[in-house]
């Protein structure tokens, strides 16, 4: 099962947040399979600029860390065909534009599932289901992948 993950999974794995959510995030990208899990690039731009701004990171290690994630995980770029979808989930859905061009390419891509805090839990669009990893009830099809890992 393909699997997208979202800006914040990212930032919490690269220790930015409360503590139970990073070592969440640490244990889950070290539970799923690299395989499966992609990366929409927009969400390695996100991370530099929380990285840099935020974190206070300096712009040379921001981009060690950032090159680390593409090193390790596929990379699924934002297409205007992306873009055009996510145009219409601003419209038809309210959602913030960069998050729906999460989304657009998760689905452009394959992907089951979208690990994202920012989305209502459960929220369907063209066959990805957004789920929450941090919520405290594991959404079902997370904890089917989990599951077999424990």
């Amino acid at each position: 099962m393909r699997i997208a993950l979202d800006t914040n999974v990212l930032v919490y794995a690269e220790g930015q947040g409360d503590e139970l959510r990073c070592g969440k995030a640490v244990q889950l990208i070290d539970l799923l399979s690299t395989q499966e899990l992609i990366l929409p690039a927009q969400t390695l731009g996100e991370l530099t600029s929380v990285l840099i701004g935020k974190a206070k990171r300096t712009p040379t290690d921001t981009r060690d860390a950032v090159l680390g994630w593409a090193d390790s995980f596929e990379i699924a770029d934002s297409t205007w065909p992306a873009f055009q979808s996510a145009f219409d989930l601003v419209a038809d859905h309210q959602l913030p534009m960069w998050e729906a061009l999460i989304l657009a390419v998760a689905a452009e891509n394959r992907c089951r599932l979208l690990l994202s805090e920012d989305f209502n839990q459960g929220f369907t669009w063209r066959g990805v289901t957004v789920v929450d990893p941090f919520n405290t009830s594991p959404h079902p099809l997370l904890a089917h992948l989990l599951k077999p890992m424990r």
